[in-house]
């Protein structure tokens, strides 16, 4: 962060502090307009008028300061993506490794966007995941095969494919056979997806949504057929057998920010620097509060067994929190 982006940031705190102490002194600002208007107009003014609740002030603060920061982030990022840094994970530079892997032998790549709706969140990432894959399959001339769970996933993720070979110039190749619905039930569909493991041993296996048991079943079924397996969750109980049998997993928000480092579009870069960013402030408050709470709560005693306290300040009462 250069002294542009910090003198941008501190003024915009201190904008929005000072909006947030206007808003509380609006009873007192309008009680002193409504004192010095005629009689004839005050009797048709409401004595009072509470617009803004004292108590959800932090909040208040804290979710300006969030959409400020966002907002300057786009901005940023439209301007220079390529000035915010991004780590390298290894999981999704594997990605492009295993399509050309597929495309050398002649095999499919499976993709499973996991066993849940589109009211996961982890689902909704697995499905914009897919568009990048089905890019790269469309780049390569790969087939791809896409096994749901759900029906609403099989139209969602077939727009997104769909869309994918639209932008490489090859709609002629898109099939919406590529996605098709096996079942709802869970292990009726592991033994669905298993059973394509079996018969077309595709080269790639990705595994990018919610899971529950059946993952197990499908890292071992892909390990078994001598597959690259490329697995992706935020569920904490599934990352240990992904980590276990697959060759690459994105665990938690390596997972949610996969779309953002794939694409590179200046929106999603931004979403990923101010959550971070978010996590730094939130990581400072606590600290602090902290402190403050610790030197509150500390007192010494002197030699003349009177207690000394160091400071009668506590940043978490003085919020009213």
């Amino acid at each position: 962060m250069n002294n542009k982006q910090l003198q941008t940031y501190a003024l915009g705190f201190l904008c929005i502090a000072l909006f947030t102490f206007v808003l509380t002194k609006i009873p007192q600002i309008f009680a002193f307009i409504l004192s010095i208007l005629p009689v004839s107009i005050q009797i048709l003014l409401p004595e009072s008028i509470h617009i803004f609740q004292v108590e959800r002030a932090v909040m208040f603060v804290f979710l300006l300061a969030i959409i400020m920061v966002m907002l300057n982030e786009v901005k940023q990022a439209k301007i220079s993506s390529d000035s915010i840094f991004l780590r390298t994970i290894p999981g999704l530079k594997a990605v492009e490794e295993a399509v050309g892997r597929s495309t050398e032998m002649g095999r499919p790549i499976l993709y499973v966007p996991g066993i849940m709706d589109m009211n996961e969140v982890e689902t909704v990432a697995g499905v914009i995941i897919l568009g990048h894959v089905a890019q790269m399959t469309a780049q390569y001339e790969t087939s791809l095969d896409v096994p749901v769970a759900r029906s609403i996933v099989m139209q969602a993720a077939r727009e997104s494919c769909k869309e994918a070979y639209l932008t490489q110039g090859r709609p002629e190749m898109f099939n919406e056979d590529m996605v098709h619905y096996v079942t709802d039930d869970q292990f009726a569909y592991a033994a669905g997806v298993n059973g394509i493991m079996q018969r077309d041993k595709p080269a790639a296996c990705m595994y990018m949504g919610k899971f529950y048991a059946e993952s197990l079943l499908f890292a071992e079924t892909g390990n078994s057929i001598g597959a690259i397996q490329i697995a992706g969750t935020a569920s904490q109980a599934q990352i240990p057998f992904f980590v276990t049998a697959c060759d690459y997993t994105l665990m938690g928000e390596e997972y949610f920010a996969a779309s953002a480092y794939l694409s590179r579009k200046p929106e999603l870069i931004a979403g990923v620097k101010t959550q971070d960013m978010v996590k730094l402030m939130l990581i400072s408050f606590i600290v602090t509060a902290l402190l403050s709470r610790s030197l509150f709560d500390l007192k010494l005693m002197s030699w003349t067994d009177t207690p000394i306290i160091l400071t009668n300040f506590n940043l978490l009462t003085w919020l009213g929190l």
